[in-house]
């Protein structure tokens, strides 16, 4: 299936037209740009509601008691009915998907598409100009050198191969080749390693202090619940202070259990602890929280190693995972970090947050091509579900959504 029906039917879901769909409202919960509502009062406001129905079901059960009656479900179980009927209720669409890296890459889009648009206005012929022109605008987005290097092979071979002399649906070849690129023939680069048949998936997270990685570990236990998955965090981080009682803030909100020692403690203490404890309780899913320090990389991966031979010991072949979560908004300085940490423990996969927060978005594309670490999820928003698996069509489109919007009502499906 070609780049272009591929996204016509993320966009569409595969079932409707795309001209059915342009007009309609991105996201129905979407706040103003100026005025997000904030994320602690929504799901404060939910999880009381979600108490409150529990309540009031429990009171219905117990006045309306018949011998026929079904058995009494308890309050967490009544509670557990009502999120999973929210959630059943509130699952994403294709289009909310796709709509969330649209909305998400505006930065990006406003600054670099509007430069494109811009150089294509000037440039009617494609010639070594516009080239010239296109590698510097691709650099400032922090697409990466060898990337950009890469990608301008590419155009120049298709544009002569189709024998392509203006610059009319130029921006639909780059997003093609910029998919190519970053999916370089592999596939299902965001799928997570899950165990299978009830085993235990522990999936273990680095990256520095102030990342965002103990919010996207909350976001991504909130994700695994939502799917069904019971969830246990491990607060590993003992010598942040307030680590532990932010991971633990996010476990009461997501309603998962966190295994925690006091500050200061060993964190493979913390990880053999965790791994007991979900054994015991027939946990699915293990995410560990660690240390984010990096002003001594030996103390690092000295840590790491031995957090790693812990639960190795315990589990083979675990972490089945290791997710590096990085800030979109420090551009550069993100592969500095990737480079670091992949020199330190065998990262299988990058989680970068707050990309909805910077104009330069390409660094996906300069993880991928230079570290070959496919990045598993992206932040796209300060919304629980704001954390979205990683899609290199969905995230095209973001980055040239008017311009291609059009190409794609040209597709018949």
């Amino acid at each position: 299936m070609s780049f272009f029906k591929r996204l016509k039917e993320k966009l569409t879901g595969g079932n409707e037209e795309l001209e059915q769909k342009v007009d309609q409202p991105e996201l129905d919960e979407q706040q103003p740009a100026d005025k997000p509502e904030p994320e602690l009062i929504e799901e404060t406001a939910v999880q009381n509601s979600v108490e409150q129905e529990a309540v009031e079901v429990e009171a219905s059960n117990q006045e309306e008691s018949t011998p026929q009656e079904e058995p009494e479900l308890s309050d967490n179980d009544t509670a557990l009915v009502v999120v999973e009927e929210q959630v059943e209720e509130k699952k994403p669409s294709a289009w909310s998907i796709t709509q969330k890296f649209k909305a998400g890459l505006e930065k990006t889009r406003n600054s670099f598409t509007s430069k494109v648009n811009d150089l294509v206005a000037r440039y009617r012929k494609v010639d070594e100009d516009f080239f010239e022109e296109l590698e510097e605008l691709l650099l400032q987005a922090d697409v990466g050198f060898e990337t950009v290097m890469d990608l301008m092979d590419k155009l120049r071979y298709e544009v002569q191969r189709q024998n392509i002399k203006d610059t009319n649906g130029i921006q639909s070849i780059i997003s093609e080749k910029l998919v190519e690129i970053y999916e370089s023939g592999e596939e299902n680069l965001t799928d997570l390693n899950i165990q299978q048949d009830g085993d235990l998936t522990v999936i273990l997270f680095v990256g520095v202090n102030g990342v965002g990685k103990t919010t996207t570990i909350g976001k991504l236990a909130h994700r695994m619940k939502s799917e069904g998955k019971s969830v246990m965090l491990a607060a590993g981080d003992t010598f942040r202070a307030g680590a532990i009682d932010q991971l633990q803030v996010w476990g009461e909100r997501v309603g998962v259990e966190v295994i925690a020692q006091s500050e200061g403690s060993d964190p493979a203490a913390v990880m053999y602890d965790a791994i007991r404890a979900a054994k015991k309780r027939g946990v699915d899913i293990l995410i560990c929280d660690t240390a984010g320090r990096l002003q001594n990389k030996v103390n690092l991966m000295n840590e790491l190693q031995k957090v790693h031979r812990v639960i190795s010991r315990e589990i083979p072949n675990a972490p089945h995972e290791v997710l590096l979560a990085l800030d979109a908004t420090t551009g550069q300085n993100a592969l500095v970090q990737a480079q670091t940490f992949k020199e330190v423990t065998n990262v299988t996969g990058i989680v970068l947050t707050k990309l909805d927060g910077t104009a330069k978005g390409g660094i996906v594309l300069a993880i991928r091509n230079k570290l070959h670490i496919p990045v598993k999820f992206v932040g796209l928003g300060e919304k629980m579900d704001d954390l979205q698996p990683f899609d290199a069509e969905r995230y095209v489109y973001g980055l040239f959504a008017e311009g291609l919007e059009k190409e794609l009502e040209k597709i018949e499906d």
